[in-house]
């Protein structure tokens, strides 16, 4: 990890002295997220156009921010991912993990295979499974809640946390439901939530590029209204480094902040950093690499500005960052480190080189080395149990290899 990245998010400079320091404009936009004004979509756009102190002022602020409105402490759930099949049609030109029936790379577990997994995950001290699969064009109608059912006969306490708004469309339209009439079968097959993606950008010129085949943005709203009114609430993201504007992220977040104000059902907002390497936008040359540091500093933070008294949990994503990178991100305003996952294909597929675990105890250490308070979370955010750390721990001064100084917050 380079020194520069760190000395961004660490610049010892107080908060009064960074936003001193910033552009007048700014400055202003920033004092009103500071007094909890909200920010439009043209604010939005300055943010994310913003380098140099400007930069360093908006990190600062998101972190002051942070501790204002989530304290110190920064969550993480033990949890394992399950991509039981890589069967699809819809040709997303952004992934690399589907692939067609008859590629010889295709896979579909059955749910004696997943129940597996489930067991595997109980057994490392997993408190919810998170299921999404390819649209497999073979699947029957109620496969997916023949499948809650199957696991919820043998783990009733387990958290479920399964299936797109994309999954949830296509398997109404097979089981010639509604989409309330398919969630609620779901829900009350055993379904917990519902993970937000299949969002991408929220634009529909956007997603004719990225997958015309894909949910459109009012059914994608439609659907996880429609799961928030019925009681199964969700996560929301966004995929940004491809072929998105500043115009469309900002819309996409004051789009995310709206749904939030007429139903309260999103748990957290999760930025993903778009993973090129192999996938057929990169391939095509639509895109080039998306940078990394400084850039993703820039969405964490303006993120927590943006949805400011709305979404108060903002994950960091360690498989697209990286374990460090994402370590510096709770100094640009992020609460939460995510899962353990035990198992991740969709991001390694694309390129993704951070791995597909991350123990329990390194996360911990993590979140120690800067000072933050590390507190195990269930899905929807209830502490799983108190964490009391021994001073040995070293929340007020660990040292050693690899350790980030804690910097205390500077009022503003």
């Amino acid at each position: 990890m380079s020194t520069h990245l760190r000395d961004i998010v660490q610049d010892e400079r107080t908060h009064e002295a960074l936003l001193a320091a910033a552009t007048p404009a700014t400055t202003r936009i920033l004092e009103r997220a500071l007094n909890r004004e909200e920010l439009s979509v043209e604010d939005g756009v300055h943010l994310l156009s913003v380098e140099g102190d400007d930069l360093r002022a908006l990190i600062r602020t998101a972190d002051v921010v942070r501790q204002e409105d989530v304290g110190d402490e920064v969550t993480y759930i033990v949890n394992r991912n399950i991509n039981w099949t890589n069967i699809c049609f819809v040709g997303c030109q952004f992934c690399a993990f589907a692939v067609h029936r008859k590629d010889p790379s295709a896979y579909n577990h059955s749910v004696d295979d997943v129940l597996v997994k489930v067991q595997d995950a109980i057994d490392r001290g997993a408190t919810e499974v998170c299921m999404q699969g390819g649209i497999n064009p073979e699947l029957g109608g109620l496969f997916y809640r023949d499948l809650l059912i199957a696991i919820k006969e043998k783990h009733p306490t387990l958290h479920v946390h399964a299936f797109s708004p994309m999954e949830i469309m296509y398997g109404a339209r097979r089981a010639e439901m509604s989409y309330r009439e398919f969630l609620s079968t779901l829900r009350d097959a055993g379904l917990g939530t519902i993970p937000g993606t299949a969002a991408e950008i929220l634009d529909d010129d956007v997603r004719e590029i990225l997958s015309h085949k894909k949910v459109d943005v009012e059914t994608w709203v439609d659907i996880v209204t429609t799961a928030h009114e019925l009681g199964l609430r969700s996560s929301s993201t966004v995929m940004y480094g491809h072929i998105e504007t500043p115009q469309q992220v900002a819309a996409h977040l004051v789009l995310l902040r709206d749904i939030q104000k007429r139903t309260g059902g999103f748990t957290e907002f999760v930025p993903l950093r778009f993973i090129h390497t192999f996938t057929q936008l990169f391939k095509r040359g639509l895109v080039q690499p998306p940078p990394s540091g400084e850039n993703d500093f820039r969405m964490y933070a303006f993120s927590r500005l943006m949805l400011r008294g709305w979404i108060d949990n903002l994950q960091t994503s360690w498989v697209k960052l990286g374990a460090e990178l994402s370590q510096l991100t709770l100094m640009a305003g992020c609460n939460d480190f995510g899962g353990t996952l035990m198992e991740e294909s969709i991001s390694k597929s694309a390129g993704a080189d951070a791995g597909e675990y991350l123990p329990a105890e390194t996360i911990r250490e993590l979140i120690l080395d800067i000072g933050r308070i590390p507190v195990q979370r269930n899905t929807t955010y209830g502490r799983i149990e108190e964490q009391e750390l021994a001073a040995s721990d070293g929340i007020g001064g660990r040292s050693g290899s690899g350790a980030i100084p804690a910097r205390p917050v500077a009022a503003h």
